[in-house]
């Protein structure tokens, strides 16, 4: 009998990933696409369109979807994507319809940090956080090897925890919300601030691994700023991993170093406990389509 296959597609505000993922968590056949986000029925028929043509060249049993977020507990519901047109959208069921496939609708940091979980850097862990940092941060919260999704499927939004009152404007509509100091928008903005050309992070990250010393600032500081939140979050979850990903994590120890330092200067009870090991994503940008194939194999009880 041939292992199960499923589809796994990552929805993000600028690009949908897709690919066909087998039971080991490897990608047999990849698509990206933009992400139509001028009006929701053109995003749920690129959806569709990529995911049909991925189940036309392979025998696939399910479809997972990540979406960047909040999607109801039962996974029925998108309720609100800052990023896409979708609002109180019944994703499941269209997509089930369309495709004639299981679907199983997600968060898409649930979808990367249950990839991680089941095949990358917290594997061997019980209980894990999965710090997805983007554009913002998102999460996923992993305990006693179960991905906790919350009593109305909103859990992760780690981004929103506030680190600094009266801090700077999220368009949340809070104020010094985590991702407003520590994700890929605030890198940006420092990285303006200190007079760097930066269209994007990584324009950030090759100065900085070049030697420029005002981009290393700018990822010392972020770092130091995910340090700050990782310490929040070890406090209330005391996971034995905390894995750092998305975008941003590209900079490597560029970051992460800064911010295992600023983890270590907040973290409760220093010098009287163990340490969380903090450590780089290892499924880089695939995360997010290996784990919502997964959860979508899970699904079927697979």
């Amino acid at each position: 009998m041939n292992p199960s296959l499923a589809v796994g597609i990552d929805i993000g505000g600028t690009k949908i990933a897709a690919g066909v993922v087998d039971t080991d968590g490897r990608v047999l056949a990849r698509r990206d696409i933009a992400t139509p986000v001028g009006d929701r029925q053109s995003l749920v028929d690129a959806i569709i369109g990529v995911a049909r043509d991925l189940a036309s060249e392979h025998s696939v049993d399910a479809v997972g979807v990540g979406v960047a977020g909040l999607v109801d507990r039962a996974g029925e519901i998108v309720r609100f994507a800052a990023h896409l047109p979708l609002r109180d959208e019944p994703l499941r069921r269209e997509l089930a319809n369309a495709l004639e496939l299981p679907v199983v609708v997600d968060n898409d940091a649930n979808a990367g940090g249950w990839a991680e979980a089941r095949f990358g850097a917290a594997r061997d862990a019980q209980d894990a956080v999965f710090v997805a940092v983007g554009t913002g941060i998102g999460g996923a919260i992993i305990i006693d090897g179960q991905l906790r999704r919350g009593w109305q499927g909103a859990s992760g939004e780690i981004g929103h925890l506030i680190v600094e009152r009266d801090g700077r404007p999220c368009p949340c509509g809070s104020r010094g919300c985590w991702e407003q100091y520590g994700s890929g928008r605030a890198l940006l903005r420092a990285a303006e601030a200190a007079g760097l050309e930066a269209p994007h992070g990584a324009v950030v990250t090759a100065a900085a691994a070049a030697g420029d010393e005002r981009a290393r600032a700018v990822l010392r500081d972020i770092g130091e700023w995910i340090g700050v939140g990782i310490a929040g979050l070890v406090a209330v979850l005391d996971p034995e991993v905390v894995v750092v990903g998305g975008g941003v994590s590209a900079a490597g120890d560029l970051l992460i170093e800064p911010a295992r330092a600023s983890f270590r200067t907040y973290l409760t009870a220093k010098g009287r406990r163990p340490e969380p090991s903090v450590v780089l994503a290892a499924l880089g940008p695939d995360a997010g389509l290996i784990g919502a194939a997964d959860l979508a194999r899970a699904g079927l009880g697979a």
